[in-house]
């Protein structure tokens, strides 16, 4: 009896201990993502709040949204900025998340210095160590196909 116990012990040991692997496992995909095993990398999420910047000078305003506005369309363009969009009313004074294809908050915070709109406090990030799917870049190819009306 004790013998059927340690064999079954074993049994049920290997199979939760084992691995499988993915029959649509793409390597040339994962390695242009730069996937780990798990088909994950490191990014930073950026939650933008308001900034400390009262000033109610709308034309500086304008500018320094506009400038946003153009600077996220620059880092999309280098493929550093994977994600962007506003966030609703809310509590927390937060305003719009970024997902950077980067993996230090080092380069995230040299990225986020080329946005007027922060530069002028009107926003004010908070950077974050992201772990998440390498695969998050692939919607970019289509999403400059969907919008009809730019903002």
């Amino acid at each position: 009896m004790k013998q059927i116990f340690v064999c079954l012990l074993l049994l049920i040991t290997s199979l939760v201990v084992s691995q499988t692997t993915n029959p649509n496992y793409d390597v040339e995909l994962a390695e242009r993502y730069s996937a780990d095993d798990y088909g994950m990398k490191s990014f930073v999420l950026v939650i933008l709040k308001s900034g400390s910047n009262t000033d109610t000078n709308a034309y500086k305003k304008s500018t320094a949204f506009k400038g946003h506005m153009a600077n996220i369309n620059k880092l999309v363009e280098d493929k550093k900025l994977i994600v962007a969009g506003p966030l609703g009313k809310n509590d927390n004074n937060y305003r719009g998340i970024f997902i950077l294809d980067v993996t230090t908050l080092e380069e995230a915070e040299i990225l986020l210095q080329t946005d007027p709109a922060i530069k002028s406090k009107y926003l004010e990030p908070e950077l974050y160590n992201w772990y998440g799917s390498a695969a998050l870049a692939a919607y970019l190819e289509d999403s400059d196909k969907i919008w009809k009306i730019n903002p």
